[in-house]
């Protein structure tokens, strides 16, 4: 054989290799990771579609299109005018993803960029019809709720082309610099009236702290005094009772010889000039204080007896 007819023989096998390699790479299709492949018959969306992994197709005449159904994020500055009229630009983020089964209606309605095309817009239009409910300080103080609200809305617009929202977040609200200004002197006022307020309060809490000291104090000087009354009282009562008993004592312990022993113990051994007796009817003339205690007369109780000492004193 000729080295020409060896050279075309090879020349062919390269060829028809080359053609096996390529029919073989057309006839597998990868899908990525978190992705839906759409399948195209000459370009034309059939409306099948083929999971992630390596898929078998139709050499050169069906391709395939991966859409990423993974959760992408979408940053945005949005615009709005808040109920009373004031001007607000919010920063927001939406993180996002596209229906697996709405991957291939997607393509052939929107395409890869549906992201700029429905999304993008749809938050703007949301987040101004929902700004515009509150006013400008309710945006502040309730974030949360107009949050949720944009969230919601935003979902309800997106849903319908197989974009879910998975979350939504306001980053940042930014005002007019007048209203910014007008919000820190709100502040300061507020800050002002409740310093005062604290500060009134105190002298009240102090006020009524003292008050209750005092009170406190004047209850126990009266509940001393009255407990201390009452000790005296007590004693007074407790001496009164023992004084009564000591002379019940004394009293039942006193007779008439013991009575007529302490008089006599108590004599000084001179007589008066008249004494006057019980009913013995002793009557003593003792003239002077020098008298003699013969001088002692014992009237009788008979009158016989009162003439015979009469006439004996005579004699």
């Amino acid at each position: 054989m000729s080295d020409g007819k060896i050279a075309k023989k090879l020349a062919v096998g390269i060829v028809a290799g080359i053609g096996v390699i390529l029919l073989g790479i057309s006839s597998v299709a990868t899908v990525p990771v978190g992705s839906t492949g759409v399948v195209l018959n000459m370009g034309k969306v059939t409306g099948k579609t083929m999971s992630e992994g390596l898929n078998f197709k139709t050499p050169f005449i069906v391709s395939v299109v991966s859409m990423s159904n993974m959760v992408q994020k979408l940053d945005a500055e949005a615009y709005a005018t808040s109920k009373d009229l004031q001007a607000i630009t919010s920063d927001v983020t939406v993180n996002y993803h596209l229906a697996a089964e709405r991957s291939a209606t997607m393509y052939q309605n929107v395409g890869k960029n549906y992201a700029d095309t429905l999304l993008q817009p749809a938050v703007q239009e949301v987040i101004k019809s929902v700004m515009a409910q509150y006013s400008a300080e309710q945006l502040i103080s309730n974030r949360s709720a107009v949050s949720v609200a944009i969230s919601d809305g935003l979902s309800e617009k997106v849903s319908n082309y197989g974009i879910i929202v998975d979350e939504f977040n306001i980053v940042n609200f930014s005002f007019s610099a007048e209203f910014d200004a007008a919000i820190e002197a709100k502040q300061i006022a507020e800050q002002n009236k409740i310093k005062a307020q604290t500060e009134k309060d105190k002298k009240v809490i102090d006020a009524e702290a003292q008050a209750a000291e005092k009170r406190i104090a004047a209850q126990a000087e009266a509940e001393a005094i009255r407990l201390k009354a009452e000790a005296e009282a007590e004693a007074i009562k407790l001496k009164a009772e023992a004084q009564a008993e000591a002379n019940a004592l004394l009293n039942n312990s006193l007779s008439k010889n013991v009575l007529y022993y302490q008089q006599l113990q108590k004599w000084d051994g001179r007589y008066p000039n008249t004494i006057a007796g019980d009913s013995s009817g002793i009557i003593l003339d003792v003239g002077s204080a020098d008298s003699s205690p013969t001088q002692m007369q014992t009237p009788s109780n008979s009158s016989g007896e009162a003439d015979a000492n009469n006439g004996v004193n005579a004699e």
